[in-house]
């Protein structure tokens, strides 16, 4: 699993995207799927109506990340996620950024399935902001008020006023925000754990990958890029415990 907490840098492109990549082109040489040495990626984008113009970003930073063959699924907002469009060929899934309501509605009914292919085939996920709010069990999608107090700036609420934790894609065992530094979520995060609905958070700065099940596979989450990973869990008596982590550094997920 990669989790990307979004970010545009091209200079850390293969830093975010290199690792995803490479096990996709891992998995494309062991199948021999394909046409080419190119992995092809499925990249999933919900639609709000630029969907073709969000799916070239990707496209065009993935590309300058490794040898690759993006190919877009548009998922018009509103409408679901099929598991089917992940054809034989395809030897990854990258799930992108946008409205993360909108990709948990998307996504809802396809949790089960998607994780049981994605172990079948040996697949690895890659998510970008939304996609990797995506990959937890319980996803936090938005929300700038609990109980009508503010905990985070109202620009990131997803449109959305009380915090919402919805169904997530069961990948990861804990909750995951984005754009942690630039955007002011972890104080989203801190203050879902420390209600309890969260046993375990991790808030992730732009420009900064976590990966989880690499090389191995020791239950440790690995942190490379430019940014930091929050990790929050609740702390004895009461509040949370919040330990950050740079490049290079890793830490339970457990």
């Amino acid at each position: 699993m990669f989790l990307i907490g979004g970010g545009w840098e091209e200079t850390v492109v293969d830093v975010v995207h290199g690792p995803f990549l490479r096990a996709a082109r891992a998995v494309s040489e062991a199948s021999g799927s394909g046409s080419g040495p190119a992995p092809r990626v499925l990249c999933v984008v919900v639609d709000e109506g630029d969907g073709a113009e969000q799916f070239a970003r990707y496209d065009a930073a993935l590309r300058k990340a490794g040898d690759c063959t993006p190919v877009p699924l548009p998922v018009p907002i509103g409408e679901r996620f099929e598991v089917g469009a992940v054809t034989e060929d395809v030897a990854g899934v990258f799930v992108c950024g946008g409205l993360t309501p909108a990709y948990q509605e998307a996504f809802a009914e396809a949790s089960g399935p998607l994780s049981a292919l994605l172990l079948e085939r040996g697949l690895p996920y890659a998510g970008f902001s939304a996609g990797a709010a995506m990959a937890a069990r319980d996803a936090v999608v938005g929300g700038w008020l609990v109980d009508g107090v503010a905990v985070c700036p109202p620009d990131t609420a997803e449109d959305l006023e009380e915090i919402e934790v919805r169904p997530g894609l069961g990948l990861v065992p804990f909750g995951v925000e984005n754009h942690a530094a630039q955007w002011g979520t972890l104080g989203r995060l801190a203050a879902v754990v420390a209600g309890g609905r969260l046993a375990h958070g991790v808030a992730i700065d732009e420009n900064t990958l976590v990966e989880i099940g690499g090389e191995g596979g020791d239950g440790r989450a690995r942190v490379a890029g430019r940014g930091r990973a929050h990790s929050v869990r609740p702390a004895p008596g009461g509040g949370v415990l919040v330990r950050s982590y740079g490049d290079g550094e890793s830490f339970p997920v457990a």
